[in-house]
């Protein structure tokens, strides 16, 4: 299942994405700590392929998913 979020991000003169927060679906906004990794991934829980930020969020390991613009958490 995919929770689908609102994401603020930076974007580099060499066109690389790097997401700095997101706002979850009651309004809250979370800052990314740090970008862990990032990689064409597919979500296997969730379904879908993209790129595949994995991040801390408030000490947390979290993967965020970039599908086409579209971005998403496996629930």
């Amino acid at each position: 299942m995919k929770i689908n979020l609102k994401v603020h991000a930076e974007f580099d003169i060499d066109g690389s994405i790097r997401p700095t927060s997101i706002v979850w679906e009651d309004g809250r906004v979370f800052a990314i700590d740090r970008v862990l990794d990032i990689r064409r991934a597919a979500s296997l829980k969730a379904g879908g392929m993209g790129m595949r930020y994995t991040c801390r969020i408030c000490g947390k390991v979290v993967n965020l998913f970039n599908d086409e613009n579209h971005w998403f958490m496996e629930a």
